[in-house]
């Protein structure tokens, strides 16, 4: 049998998936977590118009070029403003887990 060290393509990423979970203790507090400060940051954080590029973009699953042709603007603008949006979020999420750190350590 193969070692799947070497073994390169899906079949290696499905075995460290696997592998993964199965290391993986119970981390769904801190998922939901996760979760509400994304959708917080999400309503706050970001521009009407990088949350409409994201949500197109992540959760209709429509390239640039698509989202751009129904907003009417160029895919490259597309690019920069779900480039940008994901920069806050990325923002947001950090200072949430720092301030979440910290409320750890006054308990």
């Amino acid at each position: 049998m193969q070692s799947t060290r070497y073994r390169r393509g899906r079949a290696y990423a499905a075995d460290m998936a696997v592998y993964t979970l199965q290391m993986a203790g119970d981390n769904s507090r801190e998922i939901s977590r996760l979760k509400r400060n994304l959708i917080r940051c999400l309503q706050e954080d970001v521009t009407p118009r990088q949350r409409q590029a994201l949500l197109m973009y992540y959760a209709q699953g429509l390239n640039m070029r698509e989202i751009g042709e129904r907003l009417g603007v160029d895919k490259s603008t597309v690019s920069r403003t779900i480039k940008r949006g994901e920069q806050r979020l990325q923002r947001c999420l950090r200072y949430g887990a720092a301030a979440y750190l910290r409320s750890l350590d006054e308990k």
